[in-house]
């Protein structure tokens, strides 16, 4: 268990409180809540902390306006710029337009539709730079040079760092039982002043940052991970390639272990938290519980923590989500059905499919497949069921009738 070291670290707690005062009543104080079902799920006592009912549904938020705070009038009035793959875009964005300060915002050229309008909404001009985050900062800070504006980091700053850590000093009020805290780890900010607020006050927590596989930068960082390889995530909140110098230090300092979650197990989290919360979380969001989820046994009996970083996830990346963990679980089944190709077989199916309360999705009929028969045609049907079990109900169901059905998840 890793507590407050001799050496002096860049933020201190008294930086986290006076970012707590600064912040106050600007941004939402966020609840905390015990998950019956996720703890019956893992074994677990899980408390999870929505940061994702912030104004902008991120936690990004606080970093952003305790480091616009500190800025000069003659600061302000110059405005200022950042890069960023959507939440730190949007608290800047949104807490600028507030504090009247001009700002643009660089992201990267493919972020979700829903960030990018977020941020325009809240009142920033928007560049859309490059493949990545490296790309988008490189181009904002050009920006920030030819305008004299100033450069909001996102994450490897001490005010923002400050700001990030008055997440844990809410969650402990709300839940001063946990012994330890799942967070999501990009750039490091979020868990660097979590852990940095978490060891002053509670040393015997442990602290523990989650990355998503492909984007292990901070593992990599601290000489436990070759570099990383990158690739599609649904993570893309903490899709980042390299931490910050800053945040290393302190997460080398105070963080007692970091571990990686694969993609599909974020894909699950993520409609873990709907079906089961009711809430919206975004992948980056989400590696919480997807950590609960894949490393269930190391947090059996304890009390764990998990900081809901985000909710800003792209409509239909949510619905693909949603209807992929449906497949997954054997509520919505895809199947083949070879028929005769006459009159009144496709309405036969379908009573026989609804006989067993089995909901019809949608239908295609298939006259060209190779190796059907001339007389004979091929149903695919996607089908809503309560479960597997219900599924093969169904699929016995139509072997009676004289239709063989092959079963395969909805692809």
């Amino acid at each position: 268990m890793r507590t407050c070291p001799a050496v002096e670290l860049p933020v201190t707690l008294a930086d986290v409180e006076a970012a707590a005062a600064a912040i106050a009543g600007a941004v939402v104080e966020t609840p905390t809540g015990l998950s019956l079902t996720i703890s019956e799920l893992t074994g677990a006592e899980v408390w999870l902390k929505f940061e994702n009912l912030q104004f902008t549904a991120s936690f990004k938020e606080r970093g952003a306006l305790n480091f616009l705070l500190r800025l000069s009038p003659a600061e302000r009035a110059r405005g200022v710029v950042a890069a960023s793959a959507g939440n730190h875009a949007q608290g800047v964005a949104y807490h600028a337009h507030r504090l009247g300060i001009p700002a643009t915002i660089v992201m990267p050229a493919d972020t979700p539709f829903t960030k990018v309008t977020n941020t325009e909404h809240h009142g920033a001009r928007v560049v859309l730079e490059g493949d990545g985050f490296p790309a988008a900062r490189d181009r904002a800070l050009a920006i920030a040079e030819q305008t004299v504006a100033t450069f909001v980091p996102p994450f490897d700053d001490r005010s923002v760092i400050a700001g990030q850590g008055t997440v844990a000093l809410e969650l402990l009020r709300q839940a001063p039982g946990v012994e330890v805290l799942l967070v999501p780890v990009g750039g490091g900010g979020l868990i660097s002043g979590i852990a940095v607020a978490t060891k002053a006050r509670r040393p015997d927590v442990e602290i523990i940052g989650v990355q998503v596989e492909g984007y292990e930068g901070m593992l990599h960082a601290l000489g436990r991970a070759p570099a990383p390889l990158g690739g599609p995530t649904i993570a893309e909140g903490i899709a980042l390639a390299e931490p910050g110098t800053v945040t290393r230090q302190i997460v080398a300092a105070l963080v007692d272990d970091v571990v990686a979650v694969p993609e599909q197990r974020v894909e699950e989290a993520v409609a873990v938290a709907v079906e089961i919360e009711k809430t919206v979380v975004e992948g980056a969001g989400a590696v919480g519980i997807a950590a609960l989820l894949e490393y269930a046994t190391r947090f059996r009996g304890r009390a764990v923590g998990v900081v809901l970083s985000g909710g800003n996830i792209d409509l239909r990346v949510l619905g693909s989500v949603i209807l992929r963990a449906l497949a997954r679980s054997g509520r919505l089944v895809r199947l083949r059905v070879e028929i005769p190709d006459r009159p009144g077989t496709l309405a036969a199916v379908a009573a026989v499919i609804g006989e067993q309360r089995g909901n019809i999705v949608d239908v295609t009929h298939r006259r060209d497949l190779p190796g059907v028969a001339l007389k004979r045609t091929m149903l695919d049907v996607s089908i809503e069921t309560r479960d597997r079990a219900h599924a093969g109900e169904i699929v016995a169901a139509l072997a009676e009738r004289g239709y063989r059905a092959d079963q395969g998840e909805r692809g």
